[in-house]
């Protein structure tokens, strides 16, 4: 039985926010330890959304994100991105918020991710042919010189980490499913087009919502 009762999961923040980030890091602390991780795993995640709204950044925060470590099987976590975290091999992204934000309230398991990844490929490839140039969300270049929102140290999600996170996650519940019941929607967002899966329809826009939605994702024409 998954550690989290989805009922007693309520809404707390926007994308990115902190208290959204600390209730996401809450639960997830809850489901690991609850898998009594061997002391053999460390590894870490974190995720860090550039270019957020300035109404998230209120209080002195210096990153929208929020990052999860296990070393030696010791779990902890909290908001923004701790250096120490970011140099261990795990999952690691930095994104443009605004290119996530929406789509990452749908609640899915494998199919819902797999079409997820395919309505935001079309996304990206719209607007880089809008941009006209590569890599237009100006992403880091990884070590095979390639533009990625994935960061190195790049490693391997551990089995138990895994099964932890996403445990029951084809029934509604995982860590992903907990991330999106507790966001709340974001206003950029109320009038745009978008798929069953939230992510917007660059291609559905229109003229002034192009225009928007490009620099709300940080990128300069």
């Amino acid at each position: 039985m998954p550690v989290i009762d989805m009922s007693t999961i309520k809404p707390v923040g926007e994308f990115g926010s902190k208290a959204w980030g600390e209730a996401c890091v809450e639960a997830a602390i809850r489901m690991l330890e609850a898998a009594n991780l061997p002391a053999s795993i460390t590894w870490a995640f974190s995720e860090h959304y550039t270019h957020p709204p300035a109404r998230l950044m209120e209080g002195g925060r210096t990153h929208s994100g929020y990052y999860l470590m296990v070393k030696e099987g010791e779990v902890s976590g909290g908001d923004g991105i701790l250096e120490e975290a970011r140099t261990i091999p795990g999952f690691h992204a930095k994104v443009p918020w605004a290119a996530i934000c929406n789509q990452s309230a749908a609640l899915y398991g494998r199919e819902g991710m797999r079409q997820r990844g395919v309505d935001q490929q079309a996304l990206f490839a719209a607007i880089g042919e809008y941009v006209g140039r590569e890599n237009p969300f100006g992403l880091d270049i990884n070590k095979e010189g390639k533009p990625s929102v994935m960061l190195d140290p790049v490693g391997p999600w551990p089995a138990e980490v895994g099964a932890a996170l996403g445990e029951g996650a084809e029934e509604g519940n995982g860590l992903h499913n907990i991330a999106a019941t507790l966001q709340t929607d974001s206003p950029e967002y109320a009038d745009l087009p978008v798929t069953a899966l939230r992510v917007p329809i660059f291609a559905e826009m229109t003229d002034q919502q192009k225009a928007d939605f490009v620099r709300l994702c940080g990128i300069e024409m």
